[in-house]
């Protein structure tokens, strides 16, 4: 196993209305790991030994984190910046784009509005499929929650739906261990930036056509137990796009990363290996 030559860094980027904090470590092929809602970069804090094989650039999106400025507007803004956020680190050639949840939203924009940027993409515990009226009313009634209760509401709502369920003491011990590390990363978002995101992601559109045309390899992963993407979701995915293959996790829920990052790293190393192999460090 090789080892990092370069030490983590942590740069600040310009962006319109605001700045983004991006975390770098690694070298060769460009990975670039878009988080979750309502999370930071710090949700792929168990994907830090990927830059033994590559290099990790691992932004806080618009509003969230270390990033300064208002909340998104859309996710198209969320993708547009995540090529600003390339363009500024002199990231010229295409990349790898993967992306939990709304980071995989965002990812599949990227492809469909940048396709010369992304050389391959890794959508993981997300959908291609727009919100429904009912998920979309769900947005607007949490936000409203929010702006009179605090992150805390969130937190409330979503992180008992986020994780598979625990059987046995050393895997209740390890939820539970999640469970805080969730809750302090959402309690810590800007109201503000939480309400944004609620609405973009209900604005979102359907990406299904988008990425039926989408060419480049994709690895689809999906926990065996996530109850906000079930596996159909990646399945449906998996049937329409041109080159994308499917891994299911057991017992993993919405954060595989979190819950199973030695299968998930393992997954997605083995996957750039035999695609873009030439360009990622050997184990």
């Amino acid at each position: 196993m090789t080892s990092d030559p370069r030490p983590p860094f942590v740069h600040t980027v310009a962006i319109p209305g605001g700045r983004l904090a991006v975390h770098t470590a690694g070298s060769g092929l460009p990975l670039l790991l878009l988080h979750g809602f309502p999370l930071d970069h710090s949700m792929w804090s168990s994907q830090e030994p990927l830059a033994e094989h590559v290099r990790l650039i691992v932004p806080d999106q618009r509003g969230f984190g270390g990033s300064e400025g208002p909340g998104p507007e859309s996710i198209a803004q969320l993708a547009d910046d995540a090529v600003a956020l390339l363009d500024a680190l002199h990231v010229a050639g295409p990349v790898v784009v993967c992306g939990l949840s709304m980071g995989g939203y965002v990812a599949q924009h990227v492809a469909a509005r940048h396709p010369d940027r992304v050389a391959a993409l890794v959508l993981v515990d997300t959908r291609l499929e727009a919100d429904t009226p009912e998920a979309r009313a769900a947005r607007v009634d949490l936000s409203g929650k929010v702006g009179r209760l605090g992150q805390a509401i969130v937190a409330d709502a979503m992180i008992p739906r986020l994780l598979a369920p625990a059987a046995g003491e050393p895997a209740r011990a390890r939820r539970a261990e999640i469970e805080a590390v969730l809750r302090r990363m959402i309690v810590a978002q800007p109201v503000a930036t939480i309400q944004a995101a609620l609405a973009a992601l209900g604005d979102r559109p359907d990406m299904t056509d988008a990425m039926r045309r989408c060419r480049v390899p994709t690895l689809l992963v999906v926990g065996a137990d996530d109850a906000i993407t079930p596996p159909s979701c990646l399945q449906t995915a998996e049937a329409l796009m041109p080159d994308a293959r499917l891994l299911i996790v057991p017992r993993a829920g919405h954060m595989t990363p979190l819950e199973a990052p030695a299968v998930f790293n393992a997954a997605v190393v083995a996957f750039l290996q035999d695609r873009i192999g030439d360009r990622v460090h050997p184990a």
